[in-house]
């Protein structure tokens, strides 16, 4: 029987199969094909530089015990690189590394044809430079479920962010999607269950990132023609978690990509976690394939948190930082804020350094000017629905007149304030206010936004307006 690439490879897979774990061998080998065999030097294809990376830095010892029982001690390792032009050009090319000298596996110098000038994206969490594939998991230990009490705006999240703990990618919860309000906690959960699964599964890649991120990451990799680099970093994750999704809103590029990425951990029994500020179905311009797919698993939302829950969040938070603190004051604060547990939290912090600082005793009757500090900055949440209904109040006409084609004057320059007051009283993208506000497009938003800038310090009745209109908005 001839000796060839493939009878050479098939042999060090046998004995490589042998000595790792067999998701390892999955995920890290399989994909590997042989290429060809020259004199004592075989080549082999990997799916990117990040795949070719990952290998030398973790299996570079078997590689070259297996190599060398098949080809002597003068075996040679060459990687070919198999990497997709994402800039259109859907023609393959390859990059030959030589195996390095680490290896022990003699090199082979061979000329490295590149289209692709800066294929240098691994791990986008190390410093550039620095040969470091471990991967940090950029969760905050603070956050736990110890510290995340429970009640009944919350129980259905936190119920199950405990089941994917005890069991990641192994529940029907997959993907789980926390969303509500802001400070209401999703951020919290949502390290609190990669914390666990940590605690729990040391041996399991967990990553936490902010959709921003994600997002800023993917445009750099295909700025440097890294794409495929990036994708298949996030898909060797075990546990994959992105913070506010909603971000993806608009960015159709980065929502394709994730969307490749979702598929490929889910298929593999991987767990993916979201938060976002609103459910699924609220969610503006992110295509229905990627809805759909966040609709698989379970969408829990945080409401918020009853009385007693509140009294229970001060409590805790009281006892964390080792204050007392009289139950009328406690109740007080509890009563009076109500809708954000940061707010809450954070009025506890200024009542306790209030106190401290000026040696004062804590009272009701501090209580009560912290909270009304508190209450009275705290910046009402608006929905571009409400926005809407105020200017169509305020002009006499109704919503479907102002999302009319109509170009009479007073009615475009109402519809140029709802996207201003939009675009400033939201977190939403210009993409999804324009889809919102008679299916415009963002750069209609962008010029309405510069149009009532520039009309507010011009016009003085077009000042009113926006004066009028920011008092009802913000009562």
């Amino acid at each position: 029987m001839s000796v060839t690439a493939q009878t050479v490879w098939d042999n060090c897979l046998k004995f490589i199969k042998d000595n790792i774990q067999p998701q390892a061998y999955k995920t890290w080998f399989e994909p590997i094909l042989a290429v060809k065999l020259t004199d004592n030097a075989l080549s082999i294809q990997v799916p990117s530089k990040f795949f070719y990376e990952w290998l030398e830095e973790h299996y570079v010892k078997i590689l070259k015990v297996s190599l060398t029982k098949e080809l002597g001690e003068k075996a040679k390792l060459v990687y070919i690189i198999k990497m997709e032009n994402t800039y259109g050009n859907k023609q393959p090319f390859t990059e030959k590394i030589p195996s390095s000298n680490r290896s022990g596996l003699k090199s082979q110098n061979v000329d490295i044809p590149l289209n692709n000038k800066s294929p240098e994206l691994r791990n986008p969490f190390v410093i550039p430079g620095i040969r470091n594939v471990k991967i940090e998991s950029q969760l905050n230990p603070n956050y736990s479920f110890e510290n995340f009490l429970e009640g009944d705006s919350n129980r259905l999240a936190r119920s199950a962010g405990l089941a994917v703990a005890a069991k990641p990618g192994g529940t029907s919860f997959n993907p789980l999607l926390i969303f509500g309000g802001v400070g209401l906690g999703k951020t919290h959960l949502a390290h609190a269950i990669g914390v666990d699964i940590k605690d729990k599964y040391p041996e399991k890649t967990v990553l936490y990132i902010s959709a921003e991120k994600f997002t800023q990451q993917y445009i750099d990799s295909v700025k440097k023609n890294n794409r495929n680099d990036f994708i298949h970093f996030y898909q060797i994750i075990d546990v994959l978690i992105i913070d506010d999704v909603q971000f993806l809103t608009g960015k159709t590029g980065t929502q394709d990509v994730f969307f490749h990425i979702f598929n490929h951990l889910h298929q593999n029994g991987k767990q993916v976690i979201l938060t976002s500020d609103k459910a699924p179905v609220d969610m503006q311009d992110i295509e229905q394939r990627l809805l759909s797919r966040f609709k698989w698993g379970l969408s829990a939302e945080l409401q918020h948190p009853d009385f007693e829950t509140r009294v229970s969040i001060v409590k805790n938070k009281l006892y964390r930082d080792g204050v007392e603190m009289p139950e009328d004051i406690i109740d007080y604060v509890a009563k009076n804020i109500k809708t954000n547990v940061r707010e809450l939290e954070g009025a506890i912090i200024s009542l306790i350094a209030q106190s401290s600082f000026n040696k004062k005793e804590i009272t009701l009757d501090l209580a009560r000017t912290i909270v009304e500090k508190f209450v009275k900055n705290t910046k009402r949440e608006v929905s571009i629905d409400y926005i809407q209904k105020v200017v169509s109040d305020y002009f006499q006409m109704d919503i479907d007149t102002l999302q009319s084609k109509t170009r009479k004057r007073h009615i475009v320059q109402a519809r140029q304030l709802a996207m201003f007051f939009a675009k400033k009283l939201t977190k939403a993208s210009l993409a999804s206010i324009g889809s919102q506000i008679g299916k415009r497009d963002h750069a209609t938003v962008l010029h309405a936004c510069k149009t009532v800038d520039n009309l507010s310090s011009t016009d003085k009745q077009f000042k009113k307006y926006v004066e009028d209109i920011t008092k009802k908005l913000s009562v």
